[in-house]
C-alpha cells in the first residue's frame, strides 16, 4: 500500500543526496531554524515550497485556519519550544485567501467539533460587522476576514507569555502577519510585524 508514496520518498532523497551529499548528516546533528511558521492544514499551503526552505530551515505548526487560541496546548507547546529552545528570531503567521476554514466558521452550516474550533473567527467577524458588510462581493469579504483572522492571532501570539518573556530577556524576536494567494503563489505581508511591547500596544 502507498508504494507510489514510498518511491516518491526514495527519489527525494536521492534527489537531495545528490544536490548535497551532506544534507541528511547535517539534520541528523541539529535542527536550528530562525523561523516558526504558524499555517493551516489546507494540503495548499506547502510552508517550506512556498518560501523555498529546505527540512531543518523553517519550524511549523499547522491547524485548522491557523488560529493560535491561548488555550491550545498543542499550539503553546510548539510555541514555547521554537521560542525557547530553538531560539526562533521571527514568528509568521501566515493564513491563505480563499481558506475554507474561515468560510465555514461563518456560513451558518453546523459540522460538530470543528464548529468550537472556528468560533474565534466568529467573533472577529462579529467584532468586523460593520467593515464587512460594506463589502458587497462575497469572495472579497472573506479575503477580508481571512486577514483580519491574522491581524488577530498575530495579536494573540505577541501577547503570550513566552514571547514576552523573551523580548524582557532582549531577544530580538518579531512577529508577523502574512496571507498566501493560491491563485499566484504569491505572500501578501499585511504590515502587522510586532517587534516588542510598544508595537503590541500600537497594534491593539
Amino acid at each position: 500500500m502507498l508504494d507510489h508514496l514510498k518511491a516518491n520518498n526514495r527519489a527525494w532523497a536521492a534527489r537531495m543526496v545528490a544536490d548535497d551529499a551532506d544534507f541528511f548528516s547535517r539534520l541528523i546533528r541539529q535542527q536550528a531554524p530562525e523561523y516558526l511558521w504558524i499555517g493551516c492544514s489546507d494540503s495548499r499551503v506547502p510552508a517550506n515550497e512556498i518560501v523555498g526552505l529546505d527540512p531543518g530551515e523553517l519550524f511549523v505548526h499547522r491547524n485548522v485556519a491557523n488560529l493560535a487560541p491561548p488555550q491550545d496546548a498543542n499550539y503553546l507547546s510548539v510555541l514555547q519550544f521554537a521560542v525557547e529552545v530553538l531560539q526562533v528570531k521571527h514568528i509568521m503567521v501566515v493564513e491563505h485567501y480563499g481558506c475554507g476554514g474561515v468560510a465555514a466558521a461563518v456560513d451558518g452550516a453546523r459540522r460538530g467539533l470543528v464548529d468550537h474550533w472556528l468560533h474565534p473567527i466568529r467573533e472577529i467577524r462579529h467584532e468586523h460587522a460593520a467593515e464587512l458588510d460594506a463589502i458587497a462581493d462575497a469572495p472579497a469579504r472573506l479575503d477580508r476576514l481571512c486577514e483580519l483572522n491574522v491581524v488577530r492571532q498575530v495579536r494573540n501570539v505577541a501577547s503570550d507569555v513566552f514571547v514576552q518573556d523573551a523580548w524582557a530577556r532582549g531577544r530580538a524576536l518579531s512577529v508577523h502577519g502574512w496571507v498566501y494567494a493560491l491563485a499566484d503563489g504569491l505572500v501578501n505581508d499585511l504590515g502587522v510585524t510586532i517587534d516588542g511591547p510598544d508595537a503590541l500596544a500600537r497594534l491593539r
